[in-house]
Formats: structure tokens, sequence, C-alpha cells
């Protein structure tokens, strides 16, 4: 966890012990919100005089206010501009009110980056565009961009990675890993929309990793599924041909059109039929096979693949952080 030493020293001079400042900094930084859960766990600590005191010194102080809902409990939300300006990201969004479908989701990415501290994260939208367009001399037109309107200035603003996903380096591998926190609705409209809207930086990344965290395991097979048919399917191989030959063998069988079969063609569909599996590729064939798209949108479709890449796709389960997760664990 790359927290650096200036920033705990400016948390604790607004009177936080060191726990509190480690969890103060990490909250600012990757969500803004937190449960009291989340801190017991982080600092090993039991409701008592201890707690009191800091939820005492957080309100005292105005640096977070107690928000209750009715069907998602209580939080605590860092608000405080100072307390932000005190670790140089007075600029970031988290310190803002939000609906609680945002929040919900803020818990659980911090959640992810309590369970997961031995990384080197990305922490600001600065220093992800430092990394991908000075480090790894990207395109700044291909990173993730939002576009937004100002009462200011007739000139919109350009926001990048806006969705604030923990992003990271591990210590002993230069692969960047994404993630994608859901939380929330069951659907995977916004998975899918959050890939599409990734593809053009994953195209210019010969490595990747891409890990999907829920608060289930039930979500796992359909989201490899649609990873695999949208990203890595599509990035590690040219599948564009081999996509039109599986077509037009499979069309040629179903409709009894034996003779235009080869025996090699039907080893060829043996080999590419899971390959080749899931929504995306069953609603192009069926578009495709119905004269609705033709081979050249086919190609558009898939796009393709000028490089080598070797990409990544884990699982991750957000079970409720334990004490054994806690600040004691934390590398210095």
């Amino acid at each position: 966890m790359n927290i650096t030493p200036a920033h705990l020293d400016a948390l604790q001079a607004l009177g936080y012990t060191k726990p509190e400042a480690r969890f103060l900094y990490l909250v600012a930084t990757h969500s803004g919100y937190f449960s009291a859960r989340q801190f017991l766990s982080f600092t090993g600590a039991h409701w008592g005089k201890r707690t009191t005191t800091f939820w005492s010194k957080l309100q005292s102080r105005g640096h977070a206010r107690t928000e209750c809902f009715p069907k998602g409990g209580v939080v605590h939300h860092l608000f405080s501009r100072r307390l932000y300006r005190q670790i140089e990201k007075e600029s970031l969004r988290n310190r803002r009110e939000h609906e609680f479908d945002f929040i919900q989701r803020r818990i659980a990415m911090l959640d992810f980056v309590l369970l997961n501290q031995g990384y080197q994260y990305l922490e600001t939208e600065a220093e992800k565009f430092k990394y991908f367009c000075e480090t790894l001399s990207i395109g700044k037109h291909f990173l993730p961009a939002n576009l937004y309107l100002s009462r200011k200035t007739p000139v919109p603003a350009v926001r990048y990675f806006v969705d604030k996903f923990p992003l990271y380096l591990t210590p002993s591998s230069p692969v960047v890993t994404f993630t994608y926190i859901h939380e929330g609705a069951p659907g995977f409209t916004d998975f899918i929309r959050h890939l599409n809207r990734y593809l053009p930086l994953f195209r210019q990344l010969c490595q990747f990793r891409l890990v999907y965290a829920s608060r289930t395991d039930l979500h796992f097979p359909k989201a490899t599924e649609i990873f695999h048919s949208f990203v890595k399917i599509p990035l590690e191989s040219d599948i564009t041909e081999d996509l039109l030959r599986y077509f037009r063998v499979r069309k040629a069988w179903e409709e009894n059109r034996y003779r235009e079969v080869s025996e090699g063609d039907l080893i060829f569909r043996s080999q590419v039929r899971s390959r080749f599996s899931g929504d995306r590729f069953e609603g192009l064939y069926r578009s495709w096979k119905n004269g609705h798209i033709s081979d050249s949108a086919i190609r558009h479709e898939i796009g393709t693949n000028d490089r080598k890449h070797m990409v990544g796709f884990d699982k991750f389960v957000l079970q409720p952080i334990r004490v054994a997760h806690a600040y004691s664990a934390v590398p210095a």
C-alpha cells in the first residue's frame, strides 16, 4: 500500500492516531464512505471508549457526517475539504454527497481495498493518466473518458476513469490489474457497458488482468462468459475468420446441406463450438444467418488483432472484512 508518511503525519496533526490516520486515508482515497464494521475490523478495535472517541473527533471537527438509510443501515461520510487537502486530494469527488446506490458500491470498493492492501494502487485520475500516457506511452484518446458541461466555462471538461474502480500493480509484476465491483442490481448490463468503455485501452495493452468482485459467487459463471466473449477471446486471437467459417459450417449443417460440409469442417466446428458459445456470439450468428448483418459488419464488430495479448480474469468474493485483515497485518 503506497501511503506516504507525510500524508499520515498530516492526518495525525488533526488529532488522529496512526491507525485512525491510515484508515481515514484509505476511506478518503478509495471511497469517501465507510461503515462501523470496516473501521472496527481495520483497527482491530471493539465497541467502547476507543471507537466513541474516534466518532466524536470526526463529528466535532466537522470531518464526517453520519447518514442513515432504511435498508442500508448507518454509514459515515468523510466530507471535510480540509481533511482531503491534508492528503493532497482536495479535488476528489468522494467528499460530495451521493445517492444510496452509489454509496453502496463505494462501501464495496473500500472492502476490496481493505482486503487487498499489498498492492500499489493508482489512486487518482492523475496517477492513472500519467501511468498509461507517460509510462506506457498510450494515447489519451484510448482512455475511458466522460465529458462534463459546466456553467462556468463553455468548454466541456474531460474526466478519465470516472468509475473509480481500484486499479493497481503488484510488487512482483508489471502487469496492471483492473477491477469491476458488482454491487446492487443483479443484471450484467453495467458490466458489459464497462467492458465496452475500456476496450480501446485494453487493445493497447499486451498484458493485463481484470478482477470481478461481488458479494456472491453466483454472478461468476455469467461474468466469466461475458468477459471471455467480449474481451479475452477477441484480444488473444485473431478470431474473425474463424468465427465466420464457424457460422458458415453451422448454417450449412442446420439447413441439411451436408455435401457442402467436409470432414475437416466438422472437426473444426467441434473444436471451436465452446470457444464461440455465449449470448454475444449466438446473437451475432442469428443476425448473420437471417441476413441482418454482413461479413464485413462482423469484422467491424469483432475488430482485428494486430498484437499479441495475454489477458487474465479472476473472481473475488467480497466477504465482510475480519480482524485478521486489520491494520496490524498491513505492510509498513
